[in-house]
């Protein structure tokens, strides 16, 4: 686990892609708190449901669990609009919105002629600027984007900012300046290469930032039959491999040009195409599959290196029998960390 971590106990997560009606991400939002996970995070991706609209729906639904978007982008959107959509959710919810934000998938953004130029510093000052605008101030920002004059006709708010990251630069500015880290990994090779990343960004934090919270944004599928598990793994592993980075590929021997195969598909907008190239052997590497008593095995190990879990698309085959069983599995995971 990281150093400043925010509780004792594992934080409990879950992902839920608006790839449904918001009427039935919202149910699963309120199973998924009375499972006991502690945040639900709704993806961004532009050929599903508007996150915030669905977020909205799940905060009608809910009481207490944390909500928030996991993860958008500053470049589909201005950042300035994001911060105003992520207050808006925390008005609705008192008090209750997380901000989960990142680079954005390249090969989403390729297919809308977007360019992912200068991740790194966009999506900081995206945060930075945000919380600003949180705080009731005017912001002026001149650098990867422009905001003149910007503020929001909303009560002051914090809301703290987990930053999806995967390569070393953005794990460890996440670690430097965010409140929390989404690390998009799920095998123990790959986070426990990330805890490396992040304690060396700690190790620069100043002390008036508070905790650090580090959590396995983890693609999970979890259902009763292993092979079921696993088929309905190939779509988000398919964009996993697609965003990969070679040195990622080459930590689980994945062959580059198997991964380039997917990369091409998913470009073309060929989705059926990008997921009949996902091998088994990237499944295991960038998905967590199989039964429950398969994946609380494979949640034990993860948190041998992070704060918690957050339970990723496509959870399993079932949607609403994959939430009971993962928070089953985190929950014999939990039990066995505890002791």
């Amino acid at each position: 686990m990281t150093d400043n971590t925010t509780t004792d106990e594992p934080t409990w997560g879950i992902e839920l892609t608006p790839e449904h009606p918001p009427e039935r991400i919202a149910e699963l939002a309120a199973l998924a708190e009375n499972e006991g996970y502690d945040v639900a995070f709704t993806s961004s991706h532009y050929f599903n449901r508007d996150p915030f609209v669905t977020l909205s729906r799940m905060v009608e639904a809910t009481d207490e669990i944390r909500l928030g978007p996991g993860i958008v982008n500053p470049y589909e959107t201005h950042p300035v609009r994001l911060a105003a959509q992520t207050a808006t959710i925390d008005e609705l919810s008192d008090g209750r919105a997380v901000f989960g934000v990142g680079a954005g998938d390249r090969s989403s953004l390729a297919n809308l002629g977007i360019e992912r130029d200068s991740p790194l510093r966009r999506v900081l000052e995206t945060f930075d600027v945000a919380r600003d605008l949180w705080a009731g101030e005017t912001v002026t920002h001149e650098g990867t984007f422009t905001a003149r004059d910007a503020s929001l006709n909303l009560e002051s708010c914090e809301i703290p900012t987990y930053v999806g990251a995967q390569g070393p630069h953005m794990l460890r500015m996440s670690a430097k300046h965010a409140d929390g880290v989404l690390i998009n990994a799920a095998h123990p090779k790959d986070l426990e290469w990330s805890a490396g990343q992040l304690e060396q960004g700690l190790a620069d934090r100043p002390d008036e930032y508070g905790e650090f919270e580090a959590l396995a944004f983890a693609s999970v599928s979890v259902a009763a039959d292993e092979t079921e598990a696993r088929e309905a793994a190939r779509p988000p592993v398919a964009f996993i491999v697609g965003g990969a980075a070679d040195p990622v590929l080459a930590r689980h021997d994945i062959d580059r040009e198997a991964a380039s195969d997917v990369s091409a598909a998913l470009e073309r907008g060929d989705l059926t195409d990008a997921f009949g190239h996902v091998t088994d052997d990237m499944i295991d590497a960038f998905c967590i599959a199989g039964t429950t008593e398969t994946v609380a095995d494979r949640f034990e190990a993860a948190l041998e290196h992070v704060d918690g879990i957050v339970v990723g698309s496509p959870l399993g085959p079932d949607l609403e029998d994959a939430v009971v069983r993962a928070s089953e599995a985190l929950e014999q995971a939990t039990a066995r960390t505890e002791k």
